[in-house]
């Protein structure tokens, strides 16, 4: 008798726990990052606003290479002060080059970061709304595996997107 009431409180509590299971949800953030259409239109603008002085770089690039090449090409036939006037220029040249690069990509990177955070907080925004609606119990962002049936990114995709 008393295992088969042991028996019976088992299958009551599991009962009771599988009723109780949490309903968990997955949004995969890299997707939402690389797929949505506010995260594309971010990656758009910051762009259109770097065009600039992207190009700007390149011509110094080129204008570097360029001189580079023109001291190789005519080493033997510059005179000493010449060389000298060449090599300060290219040196200088480089060095201008070099710190433009450098506030270029922090440039870049603070504005990047600027508006994934306006993407990222939207994005919470939706997968709060559809926690809240849905009743789910967790929404995990980072995690090694999700099944199909936990992965909610599609639904933040398509809300994100309207």
């Amino acid at each position: 008798m008393k295992s088969v009431s042991a028996l019976f409180l088992c299958m009551v509590f599991s009962g009771v726990a599988l009723a109780q299971s949490p309903k968990i949800g997955f949004v995969n953030t890299e997707r939402v990052f690389r797929d949505s259409q506010m995260a594309v239109r971010a990656q758009n603008k910051l762009e259109k606003e770097f065009q600039a002085r992207e190009q700007e770089l390149q011509k110094m690039i080129k204008q570097a290479r360029d001189l580079q090449s023109y001291l190789e090409r005519e080493n033997l036939t510059l005179s000493d002060s010449e060389r000298t006037k060449k090599q300060k220029e290219l040196a200088n040249l480089s060095r201008d080059l070099q710190h433009a690069q450098r506030e270029f990509r922090e440039d870049v990177n603070q504005r990047r970061n600027e508006e994934l955070a306006s993407v990222q907080e939207r994005a919470r925004k939706v997968i709060l709304d559809i926690a809240e609606k849905e009743k789910f119990d967790l929404v995990i962002e980072n995690v090694i595996y999700a099944g199909p049936k936990v992965d909610i990114t599609d639904r933040v995709l398509k809300i994100l997107d309207k």
